[in-house]
């Protein structure tokens, strides 16, 4: 894991007050490490080759904090989580999710945001999660189909 993601999320944590404790530290790690989404007992597996007595609570309650400070995006589709690519930011993200590969690629078009804000607004909806997910090829793959 590159250290100044590590840097930068003990700044973020500080900045807001927020313990960001050993534990939440080496989910970030993993996280970082990962190369697309991971689900939270892949994660579990990995956090318990250096915390044995981790258990499933424990890598919720690191998740939920990553997730509030906007260091993680969980993939409701996959029920996988994904570190965030602009965390310094707290945004609304958009997730494209090769269904091939398994690739999660973060994008923030504040105008896809704003169209739905505006779209869920004249019908009377507030939106929750505005995290968005769109299904198809990446790059590599789409390359790959005939």
């Amino acid at each position: 894991m590159p250290n100044n993601l590590l840097e930068q999320a003990r700044l973020v944590c500080q900045k807001n007050g927020a313990r960001f404790t050993p534990v939440r530290e080496q989910v970030f790690g993993l996280l970082a490490d990962a190369q697309g989404s991971v689900g939270a007992y892949d994660l579990l597996t990995q956090l318990q080759q250096t915390d044995a007595k981790a258990k499933p609570p424990t890598i919720y309650r690191a998740l939920e904090f990553l997730i509030e400070q906007g260091f993680v995006h969980k993939v409701e589709s996959q029920n996988a989580y994904v570190l965030c690519s602009h965390f310094a930011e707290h945004h609304k993200a958009q997730l494209l999710i090769c269904d091939d590969c398994g690739l999660v690629e973060e994008i923030d078009n504040e105008t896809i945001f704003s169209a739905l804000s505006e779209a869920a607004h004249k019908s009377g909806f507030t939106i929750l999660k505005p995290t968005i997910e769109a299904h198809g090829l990446c790059a590599k793959c789409a390359e790959k189909q005939p």
